[in-house]
C-alpha cells in the first residue's frame, strides 16, 4: 500500500522559496509546480514552465527554487514498497520534469489526498492509496498517449477546454464548422485529430453527453419529454425521441418508467449510408452518419 506522510495542497510561498536536500527527504516527493521553477534532479538543471511536475526518487537529491513570484504548488512525500514497481510498469519516470496537460485534475487529486489525510476517516489509507494511484495512471496515461504525437499535444489543453464546454453545454448548438472554427482548424483537420485524442467523433460525442444528460432529466425531474428534448439541444422532440431510441434500445417514455431493460449508450442499431456511397467522394460532401443524428 502507498502511505501518505505529509501533503500540501494549493501552497503560496509570495517571496518564494529554495528547497537543497542533499540526500532527499527519506521518502519519495511529488511536487506539481504551477509557478515557473528552477529544478535540478538526476544531475541535471531544468528551468520549468508552470504545470510542471515531477517525482523525486527515495535518497535522490532534491533541489527546487523559485524563478517567478509568488510560488505555488502541490506536494505530498509519500512512501510505500510497491512504488517503484507501480511507476516502471506505468512508465513514469524519477527525477524527471513532465509536463502536466490537465492541472486542474491533479490538483483536485492533491486536495483529496489532503482532505482524506486531515480527516483521518476509517478507510483512509485505502481512499490515499486509490487517489495516488490515479494520479500516477492519469500521468502515465498522458504521456502515453499525448507526448508520442506532437501533432495531438500541441492541440491537447486546446482540445480538452473545448470538449469541456462542449459537455458542460448540451443544449448549445454544437456543429463541427463553429468548434473547428474555435480552436482555428479546417473540419477535416479538427475531426481527426479529436477522434485520435478523445477515441469518438466529435458528433458521436456530443450526442452521448446530450443523452446522458437527457437519461439524468428523465429520472431526476419531471419536465416533459418535449423540454427535456430542448435543454439537450433538440430543436424537434421527434428527432430526439428517435436518436434515444437508436442509441439507448428504449424510449424516452419506456425509460423513465424503468420498464424495459436499463439504458445505457451503446452503438446505434442501424448505420446510415452515407449521402456519397457507392460513388467516388465530391468536395463539398458531407458524410451523413457524422452529422445528420443531431
Amino acid at each position: 500500500m502507498i502511505r501518505m506522510n505529509r501533503c500540501g495542497f494549493n501552497v503560496i510561498h509570495p517571496k518564494g522559496i529554495t528547497i537543497d536536500r542533499p540526500n532527499g527527504s527519506g521518502d519519495y516527493l511529488f511536487l506539481f509546480f504551477r509557478s515557473r521553477m528552477h529544478v535540478e534532479a538526476g544531475g541535471d538543471r531544468y528551468l520549468t514552465d508552470k504545470n510542471t511536475c515531477i517525482i523525486y526518487r527515495k535518497g535522490s537529491r532534491q533541489y527546487y527554487r523559485e524563478i517567478e513570484q509568488p510560488m505555488v504548488h502541490d506536494w505530498f512525500h509519500f512512501d510505500g514498497e510497491e512504488v517503484e514497481e507501480l511507476c516502471r510498469k506505468l512508465n513514469v519516470p524519477f527525477d524527471t520534469p513532465m509536463k502536466v496537460h490537465e492541472p486542474v485534475y491533479l490538483s483536485r487529486k492533491v486536495s483529496e489526498i489532503q482532505e482524506a489525510f486531515v480527516q483521518n476517516g476509517l478507510y483512509r489509507d485505502e481512499i490515499i492509496d486509490a487517489t495516488v494511484r490515479c494520479l500516477l495512471m492519469k500521468i502515465a496515461d498522458d504521456r502515453n498517449r499525448i507526448e508520442p504525437n506532437r501533432q495531438v499535444g500541441k492541440y491537447y489543453d486546446l482540445l480538452v477546454q473545448l470538449r469541456n464546454e462542449i459537455y458542460t453545454d448540451p443544449s448549445a448548438p454544437w456543429t463541427i464548422g463553429d468548434l473547428a472554427a474555435r480552436v482555428n482548424m479546417s473540419r477535416s483537420w479538427f475531426q481527426k485529430l479529436y477522434r485520435e485524442l478523445f477515441g469518438i467523433s466529435v458528433m458521436n460525442d456530443i450526442i452521448h453527453n446530450r443523452l446522458e444528460y437527457a437519461m439524468y432529466r428523465l429520472k431526476n425531474t419531471s419536465d416533459s419529454i418535449r423540454d427535456i428534448a430542448a435543454q439537450c439541444g433538440y430543436e424537434n422532440d421527434v428527432h430526439f425521441m428517435r436518436q434515444f431510441k437508436k442509441y439507448i434500445g428504449l424510449t424516452p417514455s419506456e425509460f423513465r418508467s424503468g420498464s424495459g431493460r436499463t439504458g445505457k449508450i451503446g452503438r446505434p442499431r442501424k448505420t446510415e449510408r452515407p449521402a456519397n456511397a457507392g460513388r467516388p467522394a465530391k468536395p463539398g460532401d458531407r458524410n451523413e452518419t457524422e452529422t445528420s443524428y443531431l
